[in-house]
């Protein structure tokens, strides 16, 4: 238990100082961020900040990434808030509960290596999608309640706030890194507001985020298919949202802290959770890339920071409410707006002209996908699908024979690139059965034989040679090609041809 936990681990040489005060850092930068979150997805502020408390608690003690942090976060919000909007709150916590359970069942079945199909292409429009979606739920703190735009003295002291705000998270970590930016930037805008006697729209004006420890409340929905229905699409979409976002978050702290986390591990560990969250009053949530970043920036290595940060959190929630409901919205739109520009890949828009044509269609698709709809989900979907498609018409391309007729009048085809189903058609068009000598030698030793269609592919062209009256042989096939030919003996008849080099042209595959 205690090599699991990694919380008294003394081999791991942790730092008891830096993780309670990186802890407590993140609690502190954490309550304005769920606090925003929430707001984007149509909910309480509490329900934002019990499921900072929940998801971070859970996961720092379960997770398979020491020091990541997670919580409410945009991606799952923008996926709930049309849930919220025409189902109310309690199906949202019935969905994330389902999300939950969809996670676990995903980190069981070991899942989370599926991450490796997700190209790079795919991971930049995922980000950069997200981080537009965030960027254009802000604009609605510029209008007012009719939905027109702000103008006048109130737009100009929003746009002031605002500015100011993104100002100092820009500029405060040039200075001084021993306070958080974002931090610094709701304080010192507070203190304005409240100094001049700024007229400015407040959390309070939102709602009140007053409350005590988050309520256990199973959600109160009908035990229906009907409500199965209405849950599962938003429910699938918030397990997979949350899992990519969150190993996305783990890979980037393993590269950062040369470690190697646990990505089915921490799938459980976020199902859990949020199975936890849902029933606790909370909107759900995923890991947090910036509050992960910096707690790991803070020094921070083990599971104890993660655990300071979520107590501390919700201690501020139970005796700090009456401060946070005069927090201007325009400190956390400002917050959020720089959110967005952090999560935003810029270093993708400098690869258009040295990636590939696919690569960057790929991009601005996802990309798009992603904005527009608001799905997440499917815009990974497709992107790692037509990725794949991609790949398998390059290969396609690539399979090649070079020929030549040895001093026995036997004619070689030496086959180069992979045959399978896309490759098909270019294989058939090598051979000149008609021509070819009573003898035919198909040399796969820089090839592979790798599905159904490619074994139907050689049927046929058996086939034409028997027709014609001749002999063919294959040659040099890996073990892998003659077991996938053998378990298909039934439908196709060739002569496998056994050399004396056999085992080492197989070493050259």
């Amino acid at each position: 238990m205690k090599k699991y936990l990694n919380l008294f681990d003394f081999s791991q040489r942790v730092d008891y100082k830096t993780e309670v005060l990186s802890g407590l850092t993140v609690a502190m930068a954490l309550i304005p961020e769920a606090v925003a979150f929430a707001f984007i997805a149509g909910l309480s502020p509490l329900t934002g900040l019990y499921a900072a408390f929940m998801m971070g608690l859970v996961t720092s003690i379960l997770g398979g990434r020491p020091g990541m942090i997670s919580g409410a976060t945009g991606a799952v919000a923008v996926v709930i808030v049309s849930l919220a909007a025409t189902h109310g709150v309690e199906y949202v916590f019935a969905a994330v509960v389902l999300a939950g359970i969809i996670q676990v069942a995903a980190g069981t079945l070991r899942l989370g290596k599926l991450m490796r199909l997700v190209p790079h292409p795919v991971i930049f429009g995922f980000v950069n999608g997200l981080a537009i979606i965030i960027f254009m739920s802000q604009l609605d703190q510029f209008k007012d309640v009719t939905g027109s735009w702000l103008t006048g003295s109130t737009l100009y002291i929003l746009l002031g706030l605002v500015g100011l705000t993104m100002l100092i998270i820009w500029g405060l970590p040039k200075l001084t890194k021993v306070v958080p930016a974002s931090l610094t930037a709701i304080l010192v805008v507070f203190g304005l507001v409240s100094f001049l006697n700024i007229d400015t729209k407040t959390v309070g004006d939102m709602a009140t985020i007053k409350g005590g420890f988050p309520p256990f409340h199973l959600p109160a929905v009908p035990l229906t298919f009907e409500t199965l229905q209405i849950i599962f699409p938003y429910a699938s979409i918030v397990a997979g949202v949350g899992l990519i976002e969150s190993l996305l978050t783990l890979n980037i702290i393993d590269e950062i802290t040369e470690t190697r986390g646990s990505g089915n591990k921490e799938a459980v560990a976020q199902g859990i959770a949020n199975m936890l969250s849902g029933v606790f009053s909370g909107m759900g949530g995923c890991a947090m890339i910036g509050q992960s970043l910096i707690n790991i920036s803070s020094g921070a290595r083990a599971r104890l920071s993660g655990i300071v940060a979520s107590v501390m959190l919700m201690v501020f929630i139970m005796f700090g409410s009456s401060l946070i409901e005069q927090v201007p919205m325009a400190a956390l739109t400002g917050l959020m707006i720089m959110v967005s520009i952090g999560t935003f890949e810029w270093a993708s828009l400098k690869t258009w002209n040295r990636m590939p044509k696919s690569d960057v269609f790929l991009m601005v698709l996802v990309t798009l996908v992603t904005a527009f709809l608001h799905n997440l989900a499917l815009a990974v979907l497709v992107g790692v699908i037509l990725a794949a498609l991609f790949f398998a018409w390059d290969n396609a391309k690539r399979i090649r024979a070079r020929k030549y007729i040895d001093e026995n009048g036997v004619k070689h085809y030496e086959m180069f690139g992979p045959l399978f189903f896309a490759s098909t058609t270019a294989f058939a068009e090598k051979f000149d059965v008609q021509n070819d000598p009573d003898e035919v030698i198909i040399d796969f030793e820089e090839s592979r034989v790798v599905d159904m269609s490619a074994i139907e592919a050689l049927n046929k062209i058996t086939e034409r040679y028997q027709k014609a009256g001749k002999k063919i042989h294959l040659k040099h096939l890996s073990p892998d090609c003659r077991k996938l030919l053998q378990n298909a003996d039934k439908l196709i008849d060739i002569n496998v041809i056994e050399d004396p080099n056999y085992k080492l042209a197989v070493d050259k595959v």
